[in-house]
């Protein structure tokens, strides 16, 4: 069974990286999910992000540099007084990050249109269920969004 789960994990992978070199896409891979990060969770250090994602400083460098030279981020202070600067969201960074999940929604919503109800929500809460392991497993947690916190918490049957 885990040799299944191995191969439809990686097909998913693979179909999402296929979706993401569509017309219209704004952010590369790495961009929308750090972007994604900083939205959730406002403004975070390079050692923080670094963190977060379980990263190299060197790879975290190398992307928050990209972003800050497309002004997709913004330096600014410490509001608790550290001495290491954060990282901001930017608008643009938040108008193409909108851009860019409406299209990966509405391809999804494409790919789900023939589901019932009751297939998608498995589907989420299975996934939901996979990526808290994968969290607990690797001590890494991605923040709830907004979504999350505004439904019903999705439960583990």
């Amino acid at each position: 069974m885990l040799e299944r789960l191995e191969l439809e994990l990686m097909l998913m992978a693979r179909y999402q990286v296929l979706t993401q070199r569509r017309p219209g896409q704004q952010l590369e891979r790495s961009a929308y999910v750090l972007l994604s990060r900083l939205e959730l969770e406002g403004p975070l250090s390079v050692r923080q992000l670094t963190e977060a994602f379980g990263l190299d400083t060197s790879t975290v460098n190398r992307q928050t540099g990209a972003l800050l030279r497309a002004g997709l981020v913004e330096r600014i202070p410490d509001v608790g007084g550290g001495l290491a600067r954060k990282l901001r969201i930017t608008s643009a960074a938040k108008t193409s990050l909108a851009a860019d999940r409406e299209l990966y929604q509405s391809r999804i919503g494409l790919t789900v249109a023939d589901w019932s109800q009751d297939e998608i929500e498995e589907l989420v809460r299975s996934l939901a269920h996979f990526n808290r392991s994968v969290e607990m497993r690797e001590g890494l947690s991605w923040p709830p969004s907004p979504v999350e916190v505004t439904e019903q918490p999705v439960r583990d049957e």
